[in-house]
């Protein structure tokens, strides 16, 4: 498989290792000093893009690769005022897009529990919601891509809560979300579930960003081929994983 690699950061570098062990070629490393090498690419060239780079630069990407021609991965978090634009785009272009806001298997199973408890929670008015993430000091987005998820599913769950606010006092109707930004700290999350006279948590912690990185050229290697809109839910359910 030939990958065009959008963002070469950190998160970058470890797919493209991963991508190399695993058999496949590294064909583009497109960041902020050399986008314009993008415009040299031929829809023969590349059998998909994956993009990791910031908010400022995804839709761009995205966007470029669509038109393109290209299947296109994206982990990049913080854009996603302009979803629907792009999954109209990858409709017009009969295209393939795949977004997740976190590709490890471990948050996916994760994110699947915090339903469940949700769901159990809901009929429980003396137990108060609440969210915690931490991410290493280099993000630039608040909260995360995950905490957002996270707290989009409580809200699923619970007709109490109707949104979520940031690093605010709280609020009857919203999940708190309180980020924090430590070291290099790949990413924690933790829900928890507060009363007068006990609490309920889980957490998830990432030891370091390889079950992210896998998981996103798994997501390459089953996406190529397909033509849609898809996230990690129908690549775990074709998988059996979840």
């Amino acid at each position: 498989m030939k990958i065009v690699l959008l963002g070469y950061g950190k998160m970058g570098k470890t797919i493209e290792q991963i991508a190399l062990d695993r058999g496949h070629e590294i064909v583009g490393r497109i960041d902020v000093n050399n986008r314009t090498l993008l415009e040299t690419f031929q829809k023969g060239d590349v059998d998909v893009a994956i993009e990791f780079s910031s908010p400022e630069a995804a839709v761009d990407n995205i966007r470029d690769c669509l038109k393109r021609g290209w299947p296109v991965i994206c982990g990049t978090t913080g854009w996603l005022e302009h979803r629907a634009e792009i999954e109209d785009l990858c409709r017009q272009t009969n295209g393939a897009f795949f977004y997740a806001s976190n590709y490890s298997i471990g948050v996916n199973l994760f994110f699947r529990l915090n339903k469940i408890l949700a769901r159990f929670m809901k009929n429980h008015p003396s137990y108060q919601v609440s969210m915690t993430e931490i991410h290493h000091t280099e993000k630039r987005d608040a909260p995360s891509g995950t905490a957002i998820t996270l707290a989009e599913g409580i809200i699923e769950q619970m007709p109490s809560k109707k949104r979520w606010v940031n690093d605010a006092p709280e609020e009857p109707d919203a999940v708190v979300i309180e980020s924090l930004r430590e070291g290099t700290v790949p990413g924690t999350h933790v829900v928890r579930y507060d009363s007068d006279v006990d609490f309920i948590e889980i957490q998830h912690v990432a030891r370091s960003r390889q079950g992210f990185a896998l998981g996103a050229v798994i997501a390459s290697e089953w996406l190529v081929g397909k033509q849609g809109v898809f996230g990690m839910e129908d690549l775990l359910g074709e998988t059996g994983t979840i």
